[in-house]
């Protein structure tokens, strides 16, 4: 197994609480950061732009990816392009349909024609990705985000959707595959084994980042102590 600072992968942070955001933009591990609505709420935030300019201010030179709210297809384009207007390392989050299920490739196609570094997100299947594909414009910046861990989460090995997905998108140079929702840190040494540009990593498993490697054995003895020592602070007896 790869050391992290081995992969090629590149790792995105996916947050949207501020102190997280503001320890993980100092680390030579992150190459970007992600965010969406339902992280922001969770988060606290009530000013959308505000925060996000704020988190943009923080990357200047990575990519950070805001995304839409509206609903219908008028509404999230016209969002996608204030968006847009807020910074050059700005690529803005369009979800694969709305709410209807209505395809958003309509609005894909005009965006990137427009030469909006895109971020598609919520994809879950190699027709879905297909669909972005032939919408993409060749000389405009993409991330199409297939959501490993929701599809894991089925029952569903996403490692094939995934190999599928790198093969669809092969002949456009500026578009980039990203492995969202990762479950557990394999995920990220899968993800990169198979050529996939991005992964996202919460907070919470970035910090997993300091045991990889860790020798198994040891681990054992550690887990070991753990139970022992939480048995003895707890005062259970028999």
């Amino acid at each position: 197994m790869r050391s992290i600072d081995q992969l090629r992968i590149k790792l995105f942070v996916d947050a949207a609480d501020l102190d997280s955001i503001l320890e993980w933009s100092q680390s030579p591990l992150i190459k970007g950061l992600t965010t969406n609505p339902t992280l922001m709420r969770k988060a606290g935030v009530t000013d959308y732009q505000e925060f996000s300019q704020k988190i943009l201010g923080l990357f200047p030179h990575l990519p950070v990816s805001i995304e839409v709210f509206a609903d219908d297809l008028e509404g999230m384009e016209s969002q996608a392009r204030k968006i847009a207007s807020w910074g050059t390392n700005v690529y803005v989050k369009i979800p694969i349909t709305n709410t209807l299920g209505e395809s958003t490739c309509p609005i894909i196609h005009r965006l990137s024609q427009s030469g909006i570094p895109l971020n598609i997100t919520a994809v879950m299947t190699s027709e879905q990705v297909e669909a972005v594909r032939d919408v993409l414009h060749r000389t405009t910046p993409a991330v199409v985000s297939v959501f490993g861990g929701r599809i894991a989460d089925t029952g569903v090995d996403p490692v094939p959707i995934m190999k599928s997905s790198l093969h669809l998108l092969r002949d456009l140079p500026l578009a980039e595959l990203l492995w969202a929702s990762p479950r557990e840190l394999l995920n990220v040494f899968q993800a990169d084994e198979i050529g996939t540009h991005i992964i996202t990593v919460t907070p919470d498993l970035l910090k997993k980042c300091s045991i990889v490697g860790r020798d198994l054995t040891a681990y054992s003895l550690e887990t070991v102590k753990m139970f022992h020592s939480d048995a003895v602070a707890a005062g259970f007896s028999l």
